[in-house]
């Protein structure tokens, strides 16, 4: 009997990668609804009834009407913010946080649902110093880290560690001259640590030596592991520059993937290494909401199918 379930995803209009995830769903003739939860509640709205028997409701825009009950699984990708122009700033602050734990809390709790990823555990996974503790319990190398708001302590680690590099512990929106822009990771000294630095938390890190970088994409219990050659200190400020390869995982790594996605509950996750000399691979970091479709259509794996088929229920 054919499954008439549907499969939510939750993203902005241009996603790009939602839209290539939806056409292989369609193809497959599995039910998919599409919202931003950005829009509620002026084109989005929802009911949602909780009783001794559970969770029941529906979600509707302008063209859908979604039980709450029926849905297979949820696809959290990248939805807008909750915004209300129309109101003061205290009451539309108020009005964001009831709709954040409202429409929110309702989309965290749908029963019998496969979350990709569920919104709390990427919330979770997103915090860097829990995402490097994490790393070294799984098993991983993981490069000496400082997390300060101290220039003397700030300054006392480069001059342990060096060289050092620094990077951002989130990256929010960041506009230069209107232009949409981030923070990007860069090489520090000693010398460079001024007394801004105790304005708030920083994130230093030794560099690793590297001949390459690795992304690895996780889609449920199938690994993808592309070596990523460009000679930048980060290879995301170019992908012009960015050459690629299918590697294997050396032995440890996989567990350790494992490891880390089960400590977090994730079922999704875009992992960056930097391999050094000797051929180890160095955690760097794990995006719980990372880009990937761009590697499919460099390398020809198929990371699109198995997305499909997790959220389909095929694994």
């Amino acid at each position: 009997m054919k499954d008439t379930r549907p499969v939510l995803v939750i993203t902005s209009l241009h996603d790009p990668t939602a839209d290539v995830v939806i056409r292989e769903l369609h193809a497959r003739e599995v039910p998919v609804v599409r919202l931003d939860s950005g829009d509620f509640p002026s084109s989005l709205a929802m009911e949602a009834e909780i009783t001794e028997h559970g969770l029941r409701g529906r979600v509707l825009t302008s063209s859908r009407i979604t039980d709450l009950e029926s849905v297979r699984a949820l696809y959290y990708r990248r939805p807008t913010g909750f915004a209300f122009p129309h109101l003061d700033e205290q009451d539309a602050r108020f009005a964001i946080t009831q709709a954040r734990y409202g429409l929110g809390g309702v989309l965290a709790s749908l029963p019998g649902c496969l979350y990709v990823n569920h919104p709390h555990r990427i919330g979770d996974a997103e915090f860097k110093p829990a995402g490097l503790m994490a790393a070294i319990e799984a098993g991983f190398l993981v490069p000496p880290t400082l997390i300060t708001s101290s220039p003397t302590a700030a300054r006392s680690f480069c001059e342990a560690h060096g060289p050092v590099i620094y990077k951002p512990l989130h990256n929010p929106a960041y506009r230069v001259d209107g232009v949409s822009s981030v923070v990007e990771i860069a090489e520090v000294s000693a010398t460079d640590i001024d007394d801004g630095v105790a304005g708030t938390a920083h994130l230093f890190q030794k560099r690793v030596h590297k001949i390459a970088d690795v992304r690895v994409t996780v889609i449920g219990c199938k690994v993808f592991c592309v070596r990523i050659d460009s000679g930048l200190l980060d290879w995301r400020t170019d992908y012009s520059e960015l050459t690629y390869a299918p590697v294997e995982a050396p032995p440890g790594i996989l567990p350790a993937i494992h490891r880390y996605m089960s400590h977090f509950l994730l079922s999704f996750g875009a992992f960056d290494f930097a391999v050094d000399h000797e051929s180890r691979w160095w955690f760097l970091e794990c995006n719980p909401s990372g880009q990937w479709y761009w590697l499919e259509s460099e390398t020809g794996l198929p990371m699109c199918a198995t997305l499909a088929d997790l959220l389909e229920g095929k694994t």
